[in-house]
């Protein structure tokens, strides 16, 4: 076991959290990391059928929610629902996330679709009963995704997409997807 980091030590880790996330938010904000492809498609189909919409992260709120404002504009970000920071006491691969997202819009689970890039996220969306698409990224390409419901490169834009709001719609009466 790792000893209790000390008062300095915390300090200092609090210190580097802030900055990081001051350098990635200076990054979005010069939107050098632009969103994914696919992704406000997916959601602009999501809003034309009346389907909600929340984006579940345990990292700061506030920082998501600039995020999400900053990449797909304030008229999308009104409309989604942000599940960020320290609401629940456990983070991914722990479902509470996910769970509370569920609850807070009065859905069961299993009338859920994540879209997760990584294992923990998977993990987290499963223990939740929900299904999940996992786009890969840089970062978790290698990752184990066996138990996803389907695995892309990306969400994707035309020519180019690999799935669309329907394709999610078929993964809620399917067990399994080909």
């Amino acid at each position: 076991m790792h000893p209790r980091p000390r008062k300095k030590e915390k300090v200092f880790i609090a210190s580097l959290h802030k900055r990081k996330t001051e350098l990635f938010m200076a990054l979005i904000e010069k939107k050098l990391l632009p969103l994914r492809p696919g992704v406000q498609r997916l959601i602009d189909e999501a809003f034309a059928k009346g389907v909600k919409v929340a984006v579940c992260s345990t990292s700061n709120e506030k920082a998501v929610s600039a995020i999400v404002s900053y990449l797909l504009g304030p008229e999308r970000a009104e409309k989604i629902t942000v599940f960020a920071g320290d609401v629940v006491p456990r983070k991914k691969p722990d479902p509470a996330i996910y769970l509370l997202a569920a609850n807070t819009f009065r859905i069961d689970p299993s009338s859920c679709v994540v879209v997760e890039d990584s294992a923990i996220g998977l993990a987290a969306a499963k223990a939740a009963g929900m299904k999940c698409i996992i786009t890969k990224s840089g970062y978790t390409a290698e990752e184990n995704f066996l138990d996803a419901d389907a695995v892309f490169d990306c969400i994707g834009d035309s020519p180019n997409q690999n799935f669309d709001l329907e394709f999610c719609a078929a993964l809620l009466h399917k067990q399994y997807v080909n």
